[in-house]
């Protein structure tokens, strides 16, 4: 088994990396359903959606620090630290926390002859900025690769540190 300070690396970015790939996968579903229609008080109509993100707290990060010393500074004790055996209420790693939240914003555009108009003409669509969307994509990609790249670092620094 890998130290705690060692493997919390991992899995800090871990938590960054299914972070960005949500943010991938929400851009995608918001460019995708950009042009999607539903009746005027329609259940299934698409909601635009957005990804919340979370840094961990300071009390959070002085748990870690606390659990990864164990004994005292400097000191290392394999029983305890972010990987060690969780009760219910440790929560491991300093990585950001995120969830999926989906916003009741539309945009009308008037077309009579649409199936979905109501009684005005007017069409409801999902209110989605594609420019923003493909920003978005981007941004969350880079940081998807600095995360690979974090990890990558750590496993060149593990491997230098073995043939010491």
């Amino acid at each position: 088994m890998l130290p705690d300070r060692i493997s919390s690396t991992f899995q800090t970015a871990a938590q960054g990396l299914a972070v960005q790939r949500e943010r991938l996968a929400v851009a995608s579903r918001n460019i995708a359903n950009a042009q999607t229609t539903a009746p005027k008080g329609a259940d299934n109509v698409y909601r635009p959606q957005t990804v919340q993100t979370k840094g961990p707290t300071q009390d959070n990060f002085m748990k870690v620090l606390g659990e990864t010393l164990g004994g005292g500074a400097g000191q290392f004790n394999p029983g305890q630290g972010p990987l060690a055996p969780k009760s219910p209420d440790k929560t491991g790693g300093l990585g950001p926390e995120f969830n999926v939240v989906e916003r009741e914003s539309f945009r009308f555009e008037f077309d009579p002859d649409h199936p979905d108009a109501d009684e005005n003409g007017m069409v409801r669509y999902p209110d989605i900025d594609l420019v923003r969307e493909m920003a978005e994509m981007v941004s969350a990609n880079r940081l998807y690769e600095a995360n690979l790249s974090s990890i990558e670092a750590e496993k060149e620094i593990i491997k230098r540190s073995m043939e010491i």
